[in-house]
């Protein structure tokens, strides 16, 4: 075992245990997070039917509007820890730190292990993929599938296997089975880079990769397929779908929706907000209620606008637009949608701003410096090509759609782009210092690139200057460590030109201590470049990133030393992982008390109109929640004549009518028919008279009675 080996596990074992720390350590403050997801995942516990179709209610009458993977493996987690905040976060958490493993291990057979270290640590502290992985929305498990899917992808373009483009295509679709339609981002760089490998000939490229589409569309689709032929009267509807299939929730809520504007870049008005509703299906603007919905939908789900930080602490007084922004920085927007389209919207003062662009410049000038290194060419014959290729194409096309998209997309889902950045920012930083160790023009390019990045980091920075003196304190170290010393670099460069020019030969001996300065020059400018995303993602570690748009940074570093933040959490759930700050409401414990009092079936059961009411009940309390909507409200998730047949069998007895659940919703029918027949229920904290003069307060009706003179008749 070598010294070499020694040290490249030891510094591999210090960025795993980083990444590690940051994703895992008081994990509990963020509660349940996001309380719709938690919701479906609790009630994905109790039976295998609600398991199998992701039902959102404990009763099965709605699904959760997203593909069920992840939420199976956090489902799993939940049964073998029992269900709780902590053990539904725990697979994104440890998804995120195995992400950075793989990381490096797939840039390392390409680049090195110096390159692969670099790559493992920039994703390790990139802030929006620390955000996600202490959130339970499952994009960082969508991340670990995709990288899986590199590595396998790497192998097959290496050495011609179909087995393993097989593979490839198999994680590929099993993360469509996460979140659907986004694995599909990488599909370019995995057909583009199997295409131009030259392992084997263009006629076999071309048969692998069509079979290879067809098991990818297989496993893709598998689930959807057999949902979808299962009648609709023996399964949960399919929420968000507007057909009641999963095919119309893949081309429509999940697909169309998310990619307003994209095909119109140059045609396009670059005004923020894109389409005046939020983009296409995505709701009303500006987190408003709209208008023939049944309810706000509920909180967090990327589907549509919801009251930012509902059922969560706030910001301490601040003017932040943005979720969890911090006292006075004046992010704008709160969805991506929200914010000017353009190349530099990723760089501007908004919600995206300090989540993902740390490491761009370097990715971008380091692919540039690496593709004239390495000659790249249409030819793809070696394992530094191909890696060029396979993560610029995964970072283009999704640089493209953050950046010009005015369809429906949140601030989180750039978590997306941190790998490739990553990825090329390793290999950027390698290729440029052999290159500056050449000498020549080509040397330029290390300090060029060090220095734009500072200062697209300064510009950052010069954001939050105001919020807080650590901001001040960061933009020193950046100056101290970055800018000096690739100033430095640039001088000790003009003095070896000089040198050479002037024909000036310089022994050995001076030649390994100006190397070993350069090092060290390199080394403190790079540090200089990864203190600020590291500050920013460790402050997660002290306050919870925001359930519903989760996202670490600089937003959240002032909130430590204003001192205002009694409770320990800037947003989103409590220590005991109830994720929510309150507690339940006299009038809501009560009605639990009298439904735990009146069991339906044996169980305590209790039809709502809204997934938002019903994900409080769901967390809440153990009653058999049945939903009569979806995450946007205007499902209809049952007709009239299919909810009487569950009040004749008994299935359904409670139904809560909500403060203006009639606002002509879909449910607007069913609530009219339950008011019409069904008897007001008295219990502790209400009174019938008050609750009978008042139309818009929450009314719990029985229809037992009426159930029961239909079978007298």
């Amino acid at each position: 075992m070598t010294s070499k080996f020694n040290k490249e596990n030891v510094a591999l074992m210090l960025v795993v245990m980083l990444s590690g720390s940051l994703n895992l350590t008081n994990l509990s403050i963020e509660g349940y997070s996001n309380q719709y997801y938690a919701a479906g995942v609790k009630s994905m516990t109790m039976n295998l039917k609600n398991f199998f179709f992701f039902a959102l209610d404990p009763a099965g009458f709605v699904t959760i509007d997203k593909p069920p993977l992840g939420f199976w493996m956090q489902t799993i987690f939940a049964k073998i820890f029992g269900f709780s905040g902590w053990s539904i976060l725990l697979p994104q958490a440890l998804a995120g730190v195995i992400s950075v493993l793989l990381i490096y291990y797939i840039i390392k057979r390409s680049f090195g292990s110096t390159a692969g270290l670099i790559s493992a640590l920039c994703l390790a502290i990139t802030p929006v993929f620390v955000a996600v992985s202490r959130n339970n929305t499952v994009d960082n498990q969508l991340i670990l599938a995709l990288l899986l899917a590199c590595w396998a992808l790497s192998i097959a373009a290496e050495k011609g296997k179909l087995k393993y483009l097989f593979l490839s295509m198999v994680f590929v679709g099993l993360g469509f089975n996460i979140k659907m339609l986004q694995a599909y981002m990488i599909i370019p760089a995995v057909y583009i880079l199997y295409l131009l490998s030259s392992a084997i000939s263009i006629k076999k490229r071309i048969v692998h990769l069509t079979i290879g589409t067809l098991l990818l569309l297989a496993v893709s689709l598998s689930w959807a397929l057999v949902v979808d032929s299962i009648p609709a009267v023996n399964r949960p509807y399919v929420g968000s779908s507007n057909n009641n299939t999963v095919m119309g929730l893949i081309t429509g809520h999940n697909g169309t929706e998310r990619l307003g504007g994209i095909f119109n870049i140059f045609g396009q008005s670059k005004g923020p907000g894109g389409s005046s509703n939020g983009g296409p299906g995505g709701g009303p603007p500006h987190n408003q209620p709209s208008q023939g919905m049944p309810g706000n939908p509920p909180s967090g789900n990327d589907g549509g606008p919801r009251q930012a930080g509902n059922n969560q602490q706030q910001p301490p007084s601040g003017d932040s637009d943005g979720p969890g922004g911090a006292p006075g920085d004046g992010l704008s927007g709160t969805f991506g949608n929200q914010t000017p389209a353009g190349l530099t919207r990723l760089f501007a003062k908004n919600v995206l701003s300090d989540q993902i662009v740390w490491f761009i410049p370097l990715a971008v000038l380091g692919f540039i410096a690496a593709v004239i290194k390495e000659k790249l060419r249409f030819r793809l014959d070696n394992k530094r090509k191909q890696a060029l290729v396979l993560w610029f194409m995964w970072f283009l096309p999704e640089f493209i759609y953050f950046s010009y998209n005015t369809g429906l997309f949140h601030s989180y889902y750039l978590t997306m782009l941190a790998p490739p950045i990553a990825a090329l920012a390793g290999i950027g930083i390698v290729s440029m210092w052999e290159m500056y160790k050449e000498g020549g023009w080509k040397a330029w390019f290390l300090p060029a690139a060090l220095l734009a990045n500072g200062a697209v980091q300064l510009l950052i920075l010069r954001y939050f200057y105001s919020s807080s003196q650590i901001i001040k304190v960061l933009m020193g170290l950046l100056i101290v460590l970055c800018f000096i010393s690739t100033i430095a670099l640039v001088i000790v460069n003009l003095r070896k030109m000089e040198k050479i020019v002037s024909g000036h030969k310089t022994k050995n001996i001076a030649c390994s201590k100006m190397l070993k300065l350069n090092k060290i020059l390199v080394s403190l400018a790079v540090v200089g470049l990864l203190v600020t995303p590291a500050a920013g993602s460790s402050a997660a570690m002290f306050y919870a990133v925001h359930s519903s748009f989760p996202g670490a940074g600089l937003e959240l570093l002032p909130a430590r030393l204003i001192g205002s933040q009694k409770s320990g959490t800037f947003s989103g759930g409590n220590s005991n992982g109830s994720g929510d700050k309150g507690v339940l409401k006299d009038s809501t414990a009560d009605l639990i008390a009298f439904l735990n009092k009146h069991l339906v079936n044996g169980k305590s059961q209790l039809v709502v109109s809204s997934a938002n009411t019903a994900e409080n009940f769901i967390l809440k309390s153990n009653v058999n929640v049945g939903s009569l909507s979806g995450f946007m409200g205007n499902e209809t998730v049952m007709s009239l004549d299919q909810f009487k047949r569950l009040v004749m069998s008994g299935e359904v007895r409670y139904v809560l009518a909500e403060e203006n659940d009639g606002r002509g919703g879909s449910n607007s029918s069913i609530m009219d028919w339950v008011k019409e027949n069904g008897q007001l229920v008295s219990y502790a904290g209400t009174d019938i008279a008050e609750d009978s003069n008042n139309q818009n307060s929450e009314q719990v009706y029985d229809l037992k009675t009426y159930a029961d003179s239909i079978d007298n008749e």
